[in-house]
């Protein structure tokens, strides 16, 4: 059967805001996608049926079958062979659109990483599961004058932001201004309405950027709970900070530096990582205690000094100043897994 490429746009170009020209930017359009889970398969899955050109799926983890409930380009299939999720989600997305090109990259991404990812790139979308990670993005989008789309989902709630270098405030300008959050789905649990909705948010601001509609843009920080009935739209313009060090005047981009990364260390002789967070932070060991309790496959001990936190084989030992050790393995990009899944 004769496949006619010319319809399967034809509804989207219809919305008079997008029409022929801003389908034509859209196939000529490049996008960088950080992270193949719950956001960024929704988001991967969406722009290549709007027919974007080109995209760029980096992902360092495994599918696994607790992923399925809510990361929908995976199947059973690839949680039982362990298939890496940029990998499958490639896989799935060319069965949905062979017209476009997805380059899948399973990568820890660091700042070196992002520096051979973004050259081309029109548009970076978050769907990390860690602020470290956010914040390399943050930097190498200033550099490089590159728009990105932050959004992040736990429980019911999620939340969004378009930062676009030189109009809006940076995620560093917004740090300890608004409340970002620091649960993760493996400690308060997440549902797929949550991670729809924030996909949704995200990927229209996508879209008009994509198309050249800059005006259109949200340009407030929006938060929701649905189980709540609870959506919050805040202006943070004048979050914007002239000696910000990622955006302002004379900014130095510090997080795409080697002293702003987390130090992963293999143990001598011992299958253990340990991680020291760029910037030390006093962690109440008790507050996490009942986050990670929740968890029926774990087991938490703890006393005045740390927490222990063991499930399946692995063991992770977590230190009032966000050191960690991950017991059980040798590997940085699982050690580094593990922080991030268990305390964000």
């Amino acid at each position: 059967m004769e496949i006619n490429h010319q319809d399967r746009y034809s509804r989207q170009k219809l919305f008079i805001p997008i029409g022929n020209e801003g389908q034509d930017k859209l196939a000529n359009a490049k996008v960088l996608i950080v992270g193949a889970g719950a956001l960024g398969t929704g988001i991967a899955e969406t722009l290549v049926r709007a027919g974007v050109g080109h995209l760029i799926v980096a992902d360092r983890d495994y599918v696994e079958w607790s992923n399925l409930q809510r990361q929908q380009l995976f199947s059973e299939a690839d949680a039982a062979g362990r298939v890496p999720k940029a990998i499958a989600a490639r896989e799935r997305l060319m069965a949905i659109n062979s017209t476009v090109r997805i380059d899948a990259r399973v990568v820890d991404v660091d700042p070196e990483e992002l520096e051979e990812l973004v050259p081309g790139v029109d548009l970076i979308m978050d769907a990390t599961d860690n602020f470290d990670t956010r914040l390399m993005i943050n930097d190498i989008s200033q550099k490089y004058k590159i728009p990105w789309v932050y959004g992040g989902c736990v429980g019911s709630y999620g939340i969004t932001f378009t930062i676009v270098p030189g109009m809006t405030p940076c995620l560093n300008c917004l740090l300890g201004t608004v409340p970002l959050g620091g649960d993760t789905c493996d400690t308060v649990g997440v549902i797929p309405p949550a991670v729809q909705m924030v996909v949704s948010h995200q990927t229209t601001e996508a879209l008009k950027l994509l198309t050249g509609h800059p005006e259109s843009l949200r340009g407030t920080l929006l938060t929701f709970d649905l189980w709540r009935n609870e959506q919050t739209s805040i202006k943070v313009g004048s979050a914007r900070r002239e000696d910000c060090l990622s955006c302002g005047h004379g900014a130095t981009y510090p997080y795409l530096s080697a002293s702003s990364h987390r130090k992963t260390e293999v143990l001598c002789g011992r299958e253990t990582v340990q991680i020291r967070p760029a910037v030390k932070r006093k962690i109440r060991l008790q507050d996490m205690a009942q986050k990670l309790g929740r968890i029926r496959e774990g087991r938490v001990e703890i006393n005045p000094f740390l927490l222990s936190f063991t499930i399946g084989d692995r063991r992770l030992v977590l230190f009032e100043d966000g050191r960690a050790l991950i017991h059980g393995t040798q590997d940085p990009s699982e050690a580094k897994t593990i922080y991030d899944r268990y305390l964000g």
